[in-house]
């Protein structure tokens, strides 16, 4: 199950006819940025967000995903919003609009609209975390948080089944699954971590955080675009569902 679902979803079952629902908690500051003090006890609270996917449990979400995005756990300012990528400045959002995967912009900064929601789940993509414990920087996690958060991603992989995983941020892709010597890029079937699913697609990618002074939206959106054109449906065999109005 998807972590951090409310008690109240743990047992929803996915309409027979597709009928997308929200499901996920609205920014608990309505639709304001957070304040210092917001941000502070963001990280004291030790809570982190929910996924963004179309369903709260993880089997009900198979099928529906062309691609999962993995971060590496929520930034204080995500945690306080409800909502990933959501610190100003931070070209996750940005980079795939101008790739053309999203049709608009995405403004997470004050926490993700319902139509925000329905557009991703109308385009196939999930967003989730190695770990869900937040902080500041991604150097204060321990090489255990994250390799048991790469182990329960193989897990979870194997039972939403999308079409495509891209990983954002190498380092924390190389300590999570043990694999010092991994590149960027999409990764060849013969260096994915044990258990990882043939049908699915493994790419790492740049931290799209502003910190990153290697990459721009536009080298950003470059590789956007090779992961969705690579995870495109080629025949029939996958069809995904869609959700109705």
């Amino acid at each position: 199950m998807s972590p951090n679902v409310p008690d109240h979803l743990a047992n929803r079952e996915r309409s027979s006819s597709n009928v997308w629902e929200p499901w996920r908690a609205a920014s608990p500051l309505d639709g304001r940025r957070p304040s210092k003090k917001e941000l502070g006890d963001a990280i004291e609270s030790g809570l982190g967000r929910e996924d963004v996917l179309p369903w709260p449990r993880d089997e009900q979400n198979s099928g529906w995903i062309r691609l999962l995005v993995v971060g590496i756990n929520p930034s204080p300012w995500t945690a306080a919003v409800n909502a990933p990528f959501a610190r100003p400045g931070n070209r996750f959002w940005s980079s795939l609009e101008e790739a053309g995967i999203l049709p608009t912009r995405v403004d997470a900064s004050r926490g993700l609209s319902r139509e925000d929601e329905r557009m991703l789940t109308d385009r196939g993509i999930g967003v989730t975390n190695f770990v869900t414990r937040p902080s500041a920087r991604a150097d204060e996690l321990s090489v255990e948080e994250l390799r048991d958060g790469g182990a329960d991603l193989v897990t979870r992989v194997r039972t939403i089944r999308p079409r495509a995983v891209a990983v954002v941020g190498i380092t924390a892709y190389r300590q999570a699954f043990s694999m010092p010597k991994a590149v960027m890029g999409r990764q060849e079937t013969t260096v994915v971590p044990p258990g990882w699913p043939d049908d699915v697609e493994l790419w790492v990618l740049p931290n799209p955080s502003g910190l990153n002074a290697h990459e721009t939206v536009s080298s950003l959106a470059e590789k956007w675009r090779a992961v969705w054109d690579s995870a495109a449906p080629t025949d029939l065999a996958w069809v995904r569902p869609q959700a109705n109005a």
